[in-house]
């Protein structure tokens, strides 16, 4: 008896999208953030920075972030987000302050996002964001860092200056007010990357007013769930996160 000499079969990769969960900002707060971001950039190109700034448009608060997530994964990936934002009620975040990560003063890094602030006094910005990655968990995906709420307004791709100089970008602007979002739903977002930084898609929207019976174990089949660590492209601190965050770093 002859060993085969056929090839075994070639296995088709899974057809993968990147995702995250997020809060939209109001209109209003998005245009004033903008004007932010538009004298910003002007100081920003005086003192010799590069920064690739958001799309106004996309402006949003990350709540959990997915990665490379199968697609045949996605329909449990929103029954169960369903799930979570049942019984919520609507609240109110309030955008303040301009920041930066690593933080301005850092001494031993440059700074690589630049981000506004977020407040939610009632605590129900960051019970829902535990609701949601508890129900990633359960699916196989998510990613529990420390949450803190914030709004990417820019990152900087090249410093040709020094690192006080960001500092002196930034810090005239720090306490401006941007304004109130009335939050009524999350949204599953797909981020795709390209070389104009990143394009963002609503994938799905979960409506607070829409409560679901289903427990989050009738959601609980095969998703096929890639572990947070198995993705199928390099990661780098500004893909590593939908907003530029890095895992488990603090503000």
């Amino acid at each position: 008896m002859t060993e085969s000499s056929e090839a075994p079969p070639t296995r088709t990769p899974p057809a993968l999208k990147r995702l995250f969960v997020a809060a939209r900002v109001s209109v209003p707060t998005a245009n004033a953030l903008a004007s932010a971001a538009e004298t910003l950039a002007r100081r920003a190109r005086d003192a010799g920075f590069e920064i690739r700034w958001t799309a106004p448009v996309s402006y949003h608060v990350t709540l959990c972030f997915l990665g490379n997530t199968r697609v045949d994964a996605i329909t449990a990936i929103t029954d169960a987000l369903d799930h979570a934002a049942s019984g919520t009620k609507d609240f109110k975040l309030k955008t303040s302050r301009l920041g930066a990560f690593p933080a301005l003063d850092n001494l031993y890094t440059h700074p690589r996002v630049i981000w506004a602030g977020v407040e939610e006094q009632t605590g129900e910005l960051a019970a829902l964001a535990a609701r949601v990655g508890t129900a990633m968990e359960r699916l196989g995906y998510g990613d529990r860092k420390p949450f803190h709420p914030h709004v990417t307004i820019g990152r900087v791709k090249e410093v040709s200056a020094k690192l006080s100089s960001l500092k002196e970008v930034v810090l005239p602007l720090a306490e401006q007010m941007f304004g109130d979002t009335r939050v009524e739903a999350i949204t599953l977002v797909e981020s795709e990357t390209k070389s104009t930084g990143s394009v963002y898609r609503d994938v799905h929207r979960a409506a607070f007013k829409t409560a679901v019976s289903a427990h989050p174990e009738s959601v609980k089949r095969q998703t096929g769930a890639l572990p947070m660590g198995a993705t199928s492209e390099p990661v780098d601190i500004d893909r590593e996160t939908d907003d530029g965050w890095p895992r488990g770093h603090d503000i």
